[in-house]
């Protein structure tokens, strides 16, 4: 019998497989009902068991579980067609995805050695960093941004209750995959920006 932190680590595994199929060409012009029954589908796929284990943990034992942080985006991602609120958060989801570049930017050079401080240590309780998440959650909190103080609290909760098997509070936060994705969205966004400004210079001129 799978414990609670397996089912939810392959979970989170089902989910993002049946979200990348939104980046699928065509998906879009599915009406809700066909969209719906396709992502269910998949989701359910994904934890039938094929060969003693489910299809979801053959790809969780390469990759590990996602931290919470992933898992808000990925639901949310999941949920957008159906609920417009998500899109009003358009502005706080890039301000979710700017905060979590620029820490991975810092946290994983520093945790591999590439300074005096090992910022991965202090997920283990440390009270200071706790504090800078709390004021972190509390400013995001005053200025409306929904999707960062969820993830905040989401991670900091299941870190407290040991939702994972991991007792430190940045697997929680924080892991290599929704790193890349969030350096891959705002690189591209980017260099999309700087391609219109330039195509504008040129049609001016």
């Amino acid at each position: 019998m799978p414990n609670f932190t397996d089912l939810t680590g392959l979970a989170s595994l089902a989910s993002a497989t049946t979200a990348s199929l939104l980046l699928l060409p065509g998906i879009a012009r599915l009406i809700r009902l066909h969209l719906a029954i396709l992502l269910a589908s998949v989701f359910v796929l994904m934890l039938i068991p094929f060969g003693g284990m489910p299809v979801a943990a053959y790809i969780r034992g390469m990759t590990g579980d996602l931290s919470i942080t992933a898992l808000i985006l990925l639901w949310c991602t999941l949920l957008r067609p159906w609920c417009d609120c998500f899109e009003a958060q358009a502005r706080h989801r890039s301000a979710l995805l700017v905060l979590i570049a620029c820490t991975a930017l810092v946290f994983y050079p520093m945790a591999l050695g590439a300074g005096m401080l090992d910022p991965y240590r202090l997920g283990y309780g440390d009270p200071q960093f706790i504090t800078v998440l709390l004021l972190l959650a509390l400013a995001a909190w005053l200025r409306k941004s929904a999707l960062v103080v969820l993830c905040i609290a989401f991670a900091t909760f299941a870190w407290a209750i040991g939702w994972y098997e991991s007792d430190n509070l940045w697997d929680y936060l924080l892991d290599p995959f929704v790193s890349i994705y969030a350096l891959f969205t705002i690189a591209t966004r980017a260099i999309q920006e700087l391609m219109v400004r330039h195509s504008h210079r040129h049609t001016i001129r």
